[in-house]
């Protein structure tokens, strides 16, 4: 047993990055250790929005990330014992709490927390844990109002191949499909290299967004992890187990046998994807533009504009709507914890409370007035057209002004909310948004009579509220966890053989992965979440 305490303590000691090697030096201020999950490189609390923070605070950050993955990084953190003094664990909160390891907040917040209460509001109560165990031990993460200015859609298309084809109706998987086919019979090669129909990116944690999620975007359930949730009953079901999710990837199993998917999309790493993105000729993807911005940054910069993505509301057939946007209300769940090992929690809180206030929203989220923004005679802030189109181009631009950088995961108003004097607390609003789109997407758009990209989507008031938000966002039961995350592995592993598979395998393939599940006992997992979430939209609306 001591040899194997001593074992996981060494791989504790190597599992975080934690900055020592040229450490900044930060003075007098007061220097709080963070460990962020979503961290997968050193970042330094340097930048100018940050050096403003320290100034405006007397604290500064000394950032902390996994190296091994999350899924070693909370449990050999518990085993050693060396907790920073905040953590954004994601989902893995639960192991946290039960172990005692971050402290409640609901005292703090009493006593020191009148930013979070004004932040928050009424909706507050949501960032309660549980019933059984009512105590808010995080905040922060995602904004509290919120609206949808953009999407990338379930599915995107290079606008090349749209303006060739003469803007077709593309509203199904096999509308889709038949564009990626016309255009590589026109043309089998650009640039030189074979043109490629759609390419997903599955490597490592990517594959809950390229396979996973377009799963149940394509039959019109929005985000929810890897849970689809009836918003009538509140049942939730572990997604593979969905009658009709297999639509998707049956679609993936049929342009695959023609020819139409990248060979490599199981296999290729995120460089790869990136680089035949940046050579234009990835005709198709379904990832967020936020996970490839360097190569659309790219394309633009070599003179390629048409050759960056339409986002279009694609589903398997006309019987659904792309939930794309989709009204979650604000979920609660994920958040910044003070650990039980923090020496000064008093002054971690007060920090964490300073972020949510105004002054702190609007520099994180507009950077320092007279560089990045100035106020115009309305008193309404403002950003040149060069700095817009820097914010929207530049990979860089975060890590070089720091705007942005410091919203997540901390506390966020949101891009709905409004400051003291009327003003939009975030820079997001459709004239900006209308304003940097490039002018080959302002083409697309007014080939089909719309103005922005969620002009072609199904509106909110169409889609409703979520009532119990996304549950991506819980705290879920470590025995829950344990049985996605085993799930999860065999699902990832099963959709290769079953997508790549001959066509007439895929029935019986699938029917073999569902009853898989069903053997994992995945349907009684669902029965355990959907008591959590009626639990929860209760604890919510006491």
């Amino acid at each position: 047993m001591k040899l194997l305490k001593k074992a996981a303590l060494a791989a504790a000691c190597s599992i975080f990055l934690t900055a020592c090697v040229n450490k900044p030096d930060f003075g007098d201020a007061v220097v709080l250790t963070m460990f962020t999950s979503d961290l997968s490189e050193d970042i330094y609390f340097t930048d100018p929005v940050a050096k403003e923070i320290t100034k405006r605070t007397g604290v500064a950050l000394e950032l902390e990330h996994p190296v091994a993955g999350d899924t070693n990084a909370i449990p050999l953190m518990l085993v050693s014992g060396d907790l920073p003094d905040l953590i954004f664990a994601k989902g893995e909160l639960t192991k946290l709490i039960e172990a005692g390891a971050v402290i409640p907040l609901d005292d703090l917040i009493e006593k020191y927390g009148d930013n979070m209460k004004k932040l928050y509001g009424d909706q507050i109560v949501k960032l309660r844990n549980s019933p059984s165990d009512p105590h808010i031990y995080t905040v922060g993460t995602y904004g509290v109002k919120s609206e949808i200015f953009e999407t990338s859609g379930s599915m995107q298309l290079q606008h090349a191949v749209l303006k060739e084809l003469g803007y077709p109706v593309i509203r199904t998987l096999d509308d889709y499909e038949k564009a990626l086919r016309d255009y590589i019979n026109l043309h089998p090669t650009i640039n030189g290299q074979k043109t490629i129909g759609l390419s997903l990116l599955i490597d490592t944690w990517q594959w809950y967004i390229d396979l996973s999620n377009p799963g149940n975007y394509t039959i019109g359930y929005p985000d929810d992890g890897q849970w689809i949730v009836n918003q009538d009953t509140l049942e939730a079901q572990y997604k593979f187990l969905n009658k009709d999710i297999y639509k998707f990837y049956k679609w993936l199993n049929k342009i695959n046998a023609d020819g139409l998917l990248d060979p490599e999309s199981f296999t290729q790493k995120e460089d790869v994807w990136r680089a035949k993105i940046a050579s234009g000729r990835v005709l198709g993807i379904s990832y967020p533009t936020w996970g490839y911005g360097e190569a659309r940054s790219s394309l633009i910069n070599n003179n390629m504009e048409d050759r960056t993505y339409a986002y279009l509301p694609v589903q398997a057939d006309y019987t659904t709507k792309d939930p794309s946007r989709k009204d979650y209300g604000y979920s609660g769940g994920w958040g910044i914890a003070i650990s039980r090992s923090c020496k000064n929690p008093e002054l971690a809180f007060k920090f964490l409370d300073w972020m949510c206030s105004e002054e702190a929203q609007i520099l994180c989220n507009w950077g320092i007035e007279g560089i990045n923004y100035t106020v115009n005679e309305e008193g309404k802030r403002v950003r040149t057209a060069e700095e817009m189109k820097a914010a929207s181009t530049d990979p860089n631009y975060p890590a070089r002004t720091g705007v942005g950088r410091w919203c997540y995961p901390f506390p966020q108003a949101g891009n709905a909310a409004l400051d003291s004097k009327g003003d939009r607390i975030t820079p997001a609003s459709k004239e900006a948004i209308i304003a940097n789109y490039l002018n080959v997407e302002k083409e697309t758009l007014k080939a089909y009579g719309a103005e922005m990209w969620i002009d072609l989507f199904p509106s909110p008031e169409e889609l409703g509220i979520s009532k119990h938000g996304q549950v991506w966002q819980y705290a879920l039961p470590q025995n829950v966890n344990e049985m996605v995350t085993a799930a999860d592995g065999e699902v990832k592993s099963d959709l290769a053989l079953i997508v790549l598979g001959k066509p007439e395998d895929f029935d019986r393939q699938w029917k073999a992965l569902q009853q898989k599940l069903l053997d994992m006992k995945l349907d009684e997992a669902g029965k355990i979440l959907t008591g959590l979430i009626k639990e929860k939209v209760d604890l919510w609306n006491k």
